[in-house]
Protein backbone atom coordinates (compact mmCIF):
# COMPACT_ATOMS: atom_id res chain seq x y z
CA UNK A 1 0.00 0.00 0.00
CA UNK A 2 1.39 3.48 -0.98
CA UNK A 3 1.14 6.50 1.33
CA UNK A 4 2.44 9.84 1.32
CA UNK A 5 6.41 10.10 0.42
CA UNK A 6 9.16 12.05 0.97
CA UNK A 7 12.35 11.69 -0.34
CA UNK A 8 15.76 12.67 0.32
CA UNK A 9 17.37 15.75 -1.06
CA UNK A 10 19.28 15.65 -4.15
CA UNK A 11 22.31 18.77 -4.44
CA UNK A 12 23.26 19.87 -7.22
CA UNK A 13 26.92 22.26 -7.12
CA UNK A 14 26.56 23.87 -10.57
CA UNK A 15 28.96 26.79 -11.35
CA UNK A 16 26.04 29.65 -10.70
CA UNK A 17 24.62 28.19 -7.40
CA UNK A 18 25.18 29.62 -4.01
CA UNK A 19 23.74 29.38 -0.66
CA UNK A 20 20.04 30.67 -0.35
CA UNK A 21 18.38 27.54 -0.11
CA UNK A 22 19.50 27.22 3.84
CA UNK A 23 17.11 30.18 4.20
CA UNK A 24 14.20 28.00 2.29
CA UNK A 25 14.14 24.81 4.79
CA UNK A 26 17.09 23.20 3.24
CA UNK A 27 19.65 21.55 5.44
CA UNK A 28 22.62 21.89 3.19
CA UNK A 29 25.84 20.69 3.19
CA UNK A 30 28.31 22.27 5.30
CA UNK A 31 30.32 23.95 2.77
CA UNK A 32 30.09 24.46 -1.11
CA UNK A 33 27.81 25.59 -3.21
CA UNK A 34 24.10 24.16 -4.06
CA UNK A 35 22.63 25.06 -6.90
CA UNK A 36 19.58 23.43 -7.08
CA UNK A 37 17.91 21.29 -4.59
CA UNK A 38 15.84 18.12 -6.59
CA UNK A 39 13.05 17.74 -4.56
CA UNK A 40 11.00 14.99 -6.23
CA UNK A 41 12.72 13.28 -9.28
CA UNK A 42 12.92 9.60 -10.97
CA UNK A 43 15.51 10.94 -13.44
CA UNK A 44 19.07 9.04 -13.64
CA UNK A 45 21.22 12.08 -12.95
CA UNK A 46 19.27 12.75 -9.33
CA UNK A 47 17.00 10.02 -8.39
CA UNK A 48 14.80 10.80 -5.31
CA UNK A 49 15.16 7.73 -2.49
CA UNK A 50 12.53 7.40 0.24
CA UNK A 51 13.47 8.13 3.61
CA UNK A 52 9.78 7.49 5.34
CA UNK A 53 7.82 4.59 6.12
CA UNK A 54 7.95 0.99 5.04
CA UNK A 55 9.48 1.67 1.61
CA UNK A 56 12.06 3.75 2.99
CA UNK A 57 15.04 3.30 0.77
CA UNK A 58 13.52 2.57 -2.58
CA UNK A 59 13.67 4.81 -5.16
CA UNK A 60 10.48 7.03 -6.50
CA UNK A 61 11.69 5.12 -10.25
CA UNK A 62 11.38 1.51 -8.13
CA UNK A 63 7.88 2.38 -6.95
CA UNK A 64 6.56 3.77 -10.28
CA UNK A 65 7.28 0.30 -11.55
CA UNK A 66 5.92 -2.02 -8.87
CA UNK A 67 2.67 0.16 -8.58
CA UNK A 68 2.31 2.34 -11.71
CA UNK A 69 -2.04 2.38 -10.92
CA UNK A 70 -1.84 3.53 -7.48
CA UNK A 71 0.81 6.05 -7.89
CA UNK A 72 -0.13 7.73 -10.92
CA UNK A 73 -3.90 7.46 -10.72
CA UNK A 74 -6.81 7.33 -13.82
CA UNK A 75 -4.09 7.95 -16.62
CA UNK A 76 -3.47 6.22 -19.82
CA UNK A 77 0.41 5.39 -18.53
CA UNK A 78 2.75 5.29 -21.62
CA UNK A 79 4.86 7.08 -21.68
CA UNK A 80 4.56 7.22 -18.10
CA UNK A 81 4.62 3.38 -17.22
CA UNK A 82 8.13 3.42 -17.03
CA UNK A 83 9.39 7.22 -16.51
CA UNK A 84 7.54 9.30 -13.70
CA UNK A 85 6.24 12.66 -15.71
CA UNK A 86 7.65 15.56 -13.59
CA UNK A 87 10.74 16.49 -11.72
CA UNK A 88 10.65 19.29 -9.37
CA UNK A 89 13.35 21.43 -8.39
CA UNK A 90 14.61 24.42 -5.91
CA UNK A 91 17.04 26.32 -8.12
CA UNK A 92 19.59 29.54 -6.37
CA UNK A 93 20.30 31.38 -9.13
CA UNK A 94 23.28 33.34 -6.94
CA UNK A 95 24.54 34.26 -10.28
CA UNK A 96 23.40 34.02 -14.13
CA UNK A 97 22.04 30.55 -15.30
CA UNK A 98 23.43 30.00 -19.05
CA UNK A 99 21.31 31.29 -21.85
CA UNK A 100 19.29 27.71 -23.36
CA UNK A 101 16.75 26.34 -24.72
CA UNK A 102 15.36 22.54 -24.29
CA UNK A 103 13.39 20.35 -27.25
CA UNK A 104 10.02 19.06 -27.23
CA UNK A 105 9.15 15.38 -26.88
CA UNK A 106 9.78 14.36 -30.76
CA UNK A 107 12.91 16.59 -30.98
CA UNK A 108 14.54 14.46 -27.55
CA UNK A 109 13.11 11.15 -28.55
CA UNK A 110 15.12 11.88 -32.32
CA UNK A 111 18.03 13.79 -31.00
CA UNK A 112 18.44 12.05 -27.38
CA UNK A 113 17.87 8.69 -27.96
CA UNK A 114 14.43 8.70 -26.47
CA UNK A 115 14.58 11.22 -24.10
CA UNK A 116 11.42 12.85 -23.00
CA UNK A 117 10.78 16.83 -23.80
CA UNK A 118 11.58 19.54 -21.48
CA UNK A 119 8.44 22.12 -20.59
CA UNK A 120 8.64 23.58 -17.68
CA UNK A 121 7.49 26.65 -15.18
CA UNK A 122 8.74 28.67 -12.55
CA UNK A 123 7.44 29.89 -9.28
CA UNK A 124 9.48 33.17 -7.89
CA UNK A 125 10.16 31.91 -4.79
CA UNK A 126 11.93 35.01 -4.06
CA UNK A 127 14.19 37.67 -5.99
CA UNK A 128 16.14 40.98 -5.16
CA UNK A 129 15.24 44.05 -6.38
CA UNK A 130 15.97 44.47 -10.37
CA UNK A 131 16.08 40.18 -10.75
CA UNK A 132 15.47 39.33 -14.58
CA UNK A 133 15.16 36.50 -16.68
CA UNK A 134 15.61 36.31 -20.70
CA UNK A 135 12.98 35.12 -22.37
CA UNK A 136 12.84 34.63 -25.92
CA UNK A 137 14.53 36.99 -28.38
CA UNK A 138 14.50 40.60 -28.92
CA UNK A 139 11.52 42.16 -31.63
CA UNK A 140 12.60 41.02 -35.28
CA UNK A 141 15.60 38.28 -34.55
CA UNK A 142 15.12 35.10 -36.58
CA UNK A 143 16.98 32.42 -37.21
CA UNK A 144 20.01 33.47 -39.73
CA UNK A 145 20.26 36.81 -37.26
CA UNK A 146 20.43 34.56 -34.51
CA UNK A 147 22.88 32.63 -35.85
CA UNK A 148 24.89 35.28 -36.81
CA UNK A 149 25.15 36.59 -33.55
CA UNK A 150 26.34 33.50 -32.17
CA UNK A 151 29.25 33.33 -34.25
CA UNK A 152 30.30 36.79 -33.89
CA UNK A 153 29.81 36.88 -30.07
CA UNK A 154 27.20 38.91 -29.95
CA UNK A 155 24.45 36.39 -28.35
CA UNK A 156 23.44 38.96 -25.81
CA UNK A 157 22.11 41.64 -27.80
CA UNK A 158 19.65 40.06 -29.59
CA UNK A 159 18.00 38.33 -26.09
CA UNK A 160 14.77 39.46 -24.63
CA UNK A 161 15.37 40.33 -20.89
CA UNK A 162 12.42 41.10 -18.03
CA UNK A 163 12.52 41.92 -14.31
CA UNK A 164 10.06 39.60 -12.00
CA UNK A 165 9.52 39.64 -8.20
CA UNK A 166 8.39 37.02 -5.77
CA UNK A 167 5.25 35.65 -6.72
CA UNK A 168 5.71 35.94 -10.54
CA UNK A 169 4.43 33.05 -12.42
CA UNK A 170 6.13 31.66 -15.87
CA UNK A 171 5.37 29.14 -18.15
CA UNK A 172 8.58 27.74 -20.59
CA UNK A 173 7.33 25.68 -23.30
CA UNK A 174 9.94 23.88 -24.94
CA UNK A 175 11.86 25.71 -27.81
CA UNK A 176 11.60 28.94 -25.73
CA UNK A 177 15.10 30.61 -25.62
CA UNK A 178 14.94 31.50 -21.54
CA UNK A 179 17.83 31.83 -18.67
CA UNK A 180 17.50 32.60 -15.02
CA UNK A 181 19.28 35.73 -13.91
CA UNK A 182 21.64 36.13 -11.06
CA UNK A 183 19.07 36.88 -7.45
CA UNK A 184 16.87 34.59 -7.89
CA UNK A 185 15.32 31.53 -5.98
CA UNK A 186 12.70 29.42 -8.00
CA UNK A 187 10.50 26.54 -7.64
CA UNK A 188 10.68 24.57 -11.68
CA UNK A 189 7.96 21.76 -12.16
CA UNK A 190 9.22 20.31 -15.00
CA UNK A 191 9.03 17.41 -17.67
CA UNK A 192 11.37 14.63 -16.18
CA UNK A 193 13.90 15.33 -18.40
CA UNK A 194 17.05 17.15 -17.89
CA UNK A 195 18.33 17.94 -21.54
CA UNK A 196 19.72 21.56 -22.23
CA UNK A 197 21.07 23.29 -24.96
CA UNK A 198 23.33 25.64 -23.61
CA UNK A 199 23.55 28.82 -26.33
CA UNK A 200 25.70 31.52 -24.20
CA UNK A 201 27.00 30.85 -20.85
CA UNK A 202 28.86 34.57 -20.63
CA UNK A 203 32.53 33.38 -21.65
CA UNK A 204 32.79 31.61 -18.00
CA UNK A 205 35.12 28.80 -16.43
CA UNK A 206 34.94 26.78 -13.66
CA UNK A 207 37.51 26.32 -10.84
CA UNK A 208 39.52 24.38 -13.22
CA UNK A 209 39.80 26.78 -16.05
CA UNK A 210 37.51 24.96 -18.44
CA UNK A 211 34.28 26.55 -20.07
CA UNK A 212 31.52 24.90 -20.20
CA UNK A 213 30.37 22.90 -23.63
CA UNK A 214 27.76 24.50 -25.79
CA UNK A 215 25.82 22.75 -28.11
CA UNK A 216 24.36 25.89 -30.89
CA UNK A 217 23.88 23.37 -33.71
CA UNK A 218 20.84 21.29 -31.85
CA UNK A 219 19.36 24.38 -29.98
CA UNK A 220 19.35 26.30 -33.58
CA UNK A 221 17.30 22.93 -34.60
CA UNK A 222 15.00 23.58 -31.89
CA UNK A 223 14.63 27.59 -31.01
CA UNK A 224 10.95 28.39 -31.91
CA UNK A 225 11.52 32.41 -32.13
CA UNK A 226 7.86 32.95 -32.30
CA UNK A 227 8.14 32.09 -28.30
CA UNK A 228 8.51 34.68 -25.88
CA UNK A 229 5.15 36.50 -25.59
CA UNK A 230 2.07 35.46 -22.51
CA UNK A 231 4.55 33.72 -20.45
CA UNK A 232 3.82 35.53 -17.12
CA UNK A 233 0.92 34.05 -16.15
CA UNK A 234 -1.76 36.10 -13.78
CA UNK A 235 -2.88 33.06 -11.39
CA UNK A 236 -6.80 32.19 -11.52
CA UNK A 237 -9.02 32.07 -8.14
CA UNK A 238 -10.45 28.08 -8.68
CA UNK A 239 -11.24 27.55 -5.24
CA UNK A 240 -12.04 30.16 -1.29
CA UNK A 241 -12.92 30.48 1.79
CA UNK A 242 -13.06 33.24 4.25
CA UNK A 243 -14.26 33.79 7.68
CA UNK A 244 -13.48 36.58 10.53
CA UNK A 245 -10.10 35.13 10.88
CA UNK A 246 -8.39 33.09 7.82
CA UNK A 247 -8.12 33.22 3.99
CA UNK A 248 -7.82 29.29 2.09
CA UNK A 249 -7.30 30.05 -1.17
CA UNK A 250 -6.20 27.81 -4.17
CA UNK A 251 -4.95 29.81 -7.28
CA UNK A 252 -4.54 28.05 -10.69
CA UNK A 253 -1.21 29.26 -11.95
CA UNK A 254 -0.08 26.78 -15.09
CA UNK A 255 -2.22 24.47 -17.00
CA UNK A 256 -0.94 22.64 -19.80
CA UNK A 257 -0.52 19.23 -21.84
CA UNK A 258 2.11 17.91 -19.51
CA UNK A 259 1.28 19.46 -16.14
CA UNK A 260 -1.22 21.56 -14.05
CA UNK A 261 0.25 23.58 -10.64
CA UNK A 262 -1.60 25.55 -8.31
CA UNK A 263 -0.60 27.81 -5.22
CA UNK A 264 -2.46 26.67 -1.82
CA UNK A 265 -2.48 29.15 0.53
CA UNK A 266 -3.53 28.18 3.55
CA UNK A 267 -4.79 29.28 7.27
CA UNK A 268 -6.64 27.45 8.47
CA UNK A 269 -6.96 23.72 6.29
CA UNK A 270 -8.00 22.86 2.78
CA UNK A 271 -8.93 19.55 1.95
CA UNK A 272 -8.30 17.90 -1.64
CA UNK A 273 -11.51 18.21 -3.15
CA UNK A 274 -10.52 16.34 -6.64
CA UNK A 275 -12.37 13.46 -7.55
CA UNK A 276 -10.10 12.13 -9.94
CA UNK A 277 -7.60 9.70 -9.05
CA UNK A 278 -4.31 11.13 -9.50
CA UNK A 279 -1.18 11.61 -7.85
CA UNK A 280 -0.30 15.28 -6.02
CA UNK A 281 3.49 16.49 -5.52
CA UNK A 282 3.56 19.47 -3.01
CA UNK A 283 6.37 21.37 -2.11
CA UNK A 284 6.05 23.70 0.72
CA UNK A 285 7.41 27.39 0.43
CA UNK A 286 6.99 29.14 3.45
CA UNK A 287 4.96 28.64 6.78
CA UNK A 288 4.02 25.32 8.31
CA UNK A 289 1.49 22.33 9.19
CA UNK A 290 0.25 18.88 9.00
CA UNK A 291 -1.08 16.60 6.28
CA UNK A 292 -3.86 14.49 7.62
CA UNK A 293 -4.44 11.23 5.89
CA UNK A 294 -5.92 8.02 6.06
CA UNK A 295 -3.91 4.54 5.89
CA UNK A 296 -4.69 1.10 4.48
CA UNK A 297 -6.99 0.40 7.99
CA UNK A 298 -8.78 3.91 8.07
CA UNK A 299 -6.61 5.37 10.78
CA UNK A 300 -5.56 9.32 10.33
CA UNK A 301 -1.97 9.85 10.14
CA UNK A 302 -0.40 13.13 10.34
CA UNK A 303 2.62 14.36 8.42
CA UNK A 304 4.40 17.90 9.67
CA UNK A 305 5.07 19.74 7.06
CA UNK A 306 7.54 22.82 7.06
CA UNK A 307 9.34 25.32 4.28
CA UNK A 308 11.31 23.58 1.72
CA UNK A 309 9.64 19.52 2.61
CA UNK A 310 8.12 17.98 -0.95
CA UNK A 311 5.47 15.29 -0.59
CA UNK A 312 4.56 12.94 -3.04
CA UNK A 313 1.01 11.87 -2.50
CA UNK A 314 0.09 8.78 -4.94
CA UNK A 315 -3.20 8.12 -6.02
CA UNK A 316 -4.43 5.88 -3.78
CA UNK A 317 -3.98 8.53 -1.15
CA UNK A 318 -7.47 9.71 -2.18
CA UNK A 319 -9.07 11.85 1.03
CA UNK A 320 -6.32 14.02 2.49
CA UNK A 321 -6.07 17.53 3.96
CA UNK A 322 -3.37 20.17 4.72
CA UNK A 323 -3.84 22.46 8.00
CA UNK A 324 -1.86 24.89 9.53
CA UNK A 325 -0.41 28.40 7.98
CA UNK A 326 1.44 27.83 5.28
CA UNK A 327 1.72 28.71 0.88
CA UNK A 328 2.76 25.60 -1.06
CA UNK A 329 2.56 24.68 -4.99
CA UNK A 330 1.01 21.41 -5.71
CA UNK A 331 1.21 19.81 -8.91
CA UNK A 332 0.04 17.08 -11.52
CA UNK A 333 -0.96 15.69 -14.86
CA UNK A 334 -3.44 17.55 -15.96
CA UNK A 335 -6.81 15.78 -16.77
CA UNK A 336 -10.04 16.84 -19.71
CA UNK A 337 -12.11 18.29 -17.01
CA UNK A 338 -9.23 20.57 -16.23
CA UNK A 339 -9.29 22.52 -19.49
CA UNK A 340 -12.94 23.91 -18.33
CA UNK A 341 -10.73 26.26 -16.33
CA UNK A 342 -9.17 28.22 -18.41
Amino acid sequence: MLYPMIFNDVYKAYIWGGRSLSGFGKNLPNEGIVAESWEISAHPNGPSIITNGALSGNSLEEILKQYPEELLGDFNYRPYSEKFPLLIKLIDACEDLSVQVHPNDRQAYELENGELGKNEMWYIVAAEPGSKLVIGTADGIDKDTFASAVLNGETSSCLREIEVQAGDVVDIPAGLLHAIGKGNVICEIQQNSDTTYRVYDYDRRDAAGNSRPLHIEKALEVINFDLGDDVIKKPITIFAREDNEHTDKIELLVLNDYFKTEHWLIENEISSEDNISRFSAITVLNGSGKLHYADENEIEQIMELSAGRSVLIPAVTNKWRISGKLGLLRATLPHPVDHSLL
